[in-house]
């Protein structure tokens, strides 16, 4: 089971300087685990959502086990007339698929390569231009 509290060294925005930003669990329930963020409200979401899939077993293949992270955070963002402002979720997800029995380094290097891809700038060429 994953820890209460989690401390995330988070580099909001994006200069170098780290900010260190707790999440506690808040709603664990089988293969899901959610995690809030100091700024959680009843009407304002903030949340983590940690999601597992136990490896299944098909002939001679010992199956995938499955997880992905999902950060959930309400943004307020304008309407199509310019006089109303709307809440709208700012969702993120990974999802990972890994074979029984694959090396760890080849996890690692899967990891890396992803956590690269979101730091760099192309991700805010995909999500904020919409080029692909």
């Amino acid at each position: 089971m994953l820890d209460n509290s989690i401390t995330l060294p988070v580099d909001v925005a994006n200069n170098g300087t780290i900010v260190n930003q707790v999440i506690t669990r808040h709603d664990p329930s089988a293969n899901r685990t959610r995690y809030i963020f100091p700024t959680h409200s009843l009407v304002s979401r903030d949340v983590v959502d940690f999601y597992r899939t136990m490896p299944k077993r098909a002939g001679n293949f010992n199956g995938v086990a499955k997880s992905a992270i999902k950060v959930t955070t309400d943004v307020a963002v304008p309407g199509v007339d310019a006089s109303t402002t709307l809440t709208a979720p700012l969702i993120g997800e990974v999802a990972f698929a890994i074979p029984v029995g694959a090396l760890s380094a080849s996890i690692v290097t899967l990891r890396q390569r992803l956590i690269a891809i979101i730091d760099h700038a192309l991700t805010s060429q995909l999500t904020e231009k919409l080029e692909i």
